[in-house]
């Protein structure tokens, strides 16, 4: 008896059972930044809130090293050991002892220290902790993720253009969220402790100081006013600086809620403080030592922001790094449709940059998203590489603004050379990669980018390079004529259905052309048809 195609589509998920919920999972997170290692601990319900139990925060001058001489000292790496042991305890404690349970990220200071690697090493090997220096587009990322539960409840917010700034003590981040949609992102290697440690090294006088952090504040954001289209904004403030500012000048400040304080009142508070030594700020405002030296050059530089975006106010939010990343662990890693709706839109803007076919490509990426959930048995990538996949689908043709000749070399030299927002270099160089194989040579273990890569990075790249092929083909006529697609394995065969069409000449000899690289890494053939079949003769291969 003839047997019928086995369809290739998404394994469903297990029915819900009933029963008693699930206990509150802890969680922690450890941030280690430029001049202290804060940790979160938290707990997550089955309803995937996150509720904060507890929060510490010792002072570590990692940026100091760094920013002077450019690695960490040994006393340092020791202190910030000492600072690792005590946390581990305390997460020991709370029963917090799993790696899945804890994510440990660095930022400047760590990321920038040229024996940072011994640094990452002397802590795992003192305390079992594994250290992630996290690079800027994952910090705003991260940023994003801790303040849109804001964004989403104030309404204001929602209807304007959110400007969302902090300034570190590395970098200043800047993120422009326009109608609830990010709209740019970008670091600016102007922080408060760098700032400072710049002062200290030109040796000028004391009275001059003020004078010369003001010019380098103006030189290093001079850019900004072009790039943030008039209209109504509102400025929001992150940063443990500014919340000083808040307490200073808001009476009675509720941290979970907005603290909103004129930019008047934050010149006058910023004049008072700038002139004062170090060892003034720590007995006039009770403040730690590491926080009195960073205090006057992060109030400037939030200052000049304010003026420079014509903001008569700053809104101040104690949302923070930490807030982000316990977002995250408690849903799971994943990249949630509005943040992957975030990064396409980056990704379109960034196509539109390089005048790219936006119609093909997008269609082409919506092809590839079909291809990628009906082989999934297939591949067996997990939904991160779905949107690798989709984000090369969508730039694969850039390179013609450059030159039809090589187009898929520079297509790939202008996607690892941009920012998209949210993805580090790693993940860029995987959207590069899969578009530069989108034709021509397959990959080898010469091409630079590919033979940097660990093994499953590199079979992955093969995968969706090899789908990407199909997807191109299937809009080979450009007309995006093929929508919804079926798929079935029958023996060595991909049948490929595009229903609805009644001419598929054109793409079934770009299928025949274009399809030798996904037969090489899957073992099948392709074949795409109009209609389905009522039967095929012979057996058919289970999934």
């Amino acid at each position: 008896m003839a047997a019928a195609e086995t369809p290739l589509s998404p394994v469903n998920a297990p029915p819900g059972t009933s029963g008693p919920p699930a206990p509150n999972r802890p969680i922690a997170v450890i941030d280690i930044g430029t001049s202290a290692i804060r940790m979160a601990i938290a707990e997550v319900d089955s309803a995937g809130q996150v509720q904060t139990l507890e929060t510490l925060s010792q002072g570590v001058r990692l940026g100091k090293d760094t920013f002077s001489r450019s690695e960490i000292s040994r006393a340092t790496i020791e202190d910030t050991v000492r600072v690792l042991r005590s946390y581990r305890q305390k997460l020991e404690e709370y029963g917090i002892t799993r790696p899945d349970q804890i994510r440990v990220v660095a930022t400047s200071a760590v990321r920038e220290a040229v024996n940072r690697l011994a640094l990452l090493d002397r802590i795992y090997m003192s305390t079992g902790l594994t250290i992630e220096p996290i690079e800027e587009a994952e910090v705003h990322r991260i940023t994003f993720r801790s303040i849109q539960p804001l964004l989403h409840s104030e309404r204001s917010l929602v209807e304007s253009q959110t400007i969302i700034c902090e300034v570190g003590g590395g970098n200043t981040e800047l993120l422009i969220v326009d109608r609830g949609n990010v709209a740019y992102s970008h670091s600016y290697r102007l922080g408060s402790l760098r700032l400072r440690q710049a002062m200290e090294s030109f040796r000028a006088p004391q009275d001059k100081v003020q004078g010369i952090m003001q010019s380098e504040i103006e030189r290093s954001l001079e850019e900004i006013p072009e790039l943030i289209p008039p209209g109504d904004r509102r400025v929001i403030g992150l940063g443990g600086d500014l919340r000083f500012a808040a307490r200073q000048l808001v009476s009675n400040w509720d941290p979970r809620t907005l603290a909103a304080i004129s930019v008047d009142d934050l010149a006058k508070l910023t004049d008072r403080v700038a002139p004062m030594t170090d060892d003034a700020i720590v007995r006039r405002f009770h403040l730690p030592f590491p926080d009195a030296e960073t205090l006057a050059p992060a109030l400037m530089t939030y200052l000049h922001l304010a003026r420079t975006l014509g903001a008569s106010q700053i809104l101040v939010s104690s949302a923070n790094l930490r807030d982000g990343l316990l977002r995250e662990m408690a849903e799971g890693w994943t990249w949630t449709e509005d943040f992957r709706r975030q990064i396409f839109r980056s990704a379109i803007e960034l196509g539109r940059k390089y005048s790219f076919d936006e119609d093909h490509g997008s269609h082409v990426a919506q092809l590839s998203r079909q291809l990628f959930q009906a082989l999934k048995d297939e591949h067996k990538l997990d939904s991160r590489y779905e949107l690798i996949l989709s984000l090369a689908a969508t730039l694969h043709e850039i390179g013609r603004y450059v030159s039809n000749t090589s187009m898929h070399k520079h297509s790939m030299y202008l996607i690892t050379n941009s920012d998209l927002f949210g993805l580090g270099s790693q993940d860029m160089l995987l959207v590069g990669l899969v578009a530069r194989y989108h034709r021509r040579a397959t990959p080898k273990s010469t091409h630079p980018g590919f033979n940097t890569l660990e093994r499953d990075r590199r079979v992955a790249v093969l995968k969706m390079a090899a789908i990407l092929r199909i997807a191109i083909a299937l809009d080979a006529s450009r007309s995006q004529r093929i929508h919804a697609i079926q798929c079935a394995r029958h023996k060595q065969r991909l049948i490929i259905t595009a229903p609805d069409v009644e001419d598929l000449s054109v793409e079934q000899l770009a299928i025949r052309q274009g399809s030798g690289m996904f037969e090489d890494v899957f073992g099948l053939k392709v074949q795409l048809r109009r209609a389905e079949r009522p039967q095929l003769r012979g057996s058919t291969s289970q999934l």
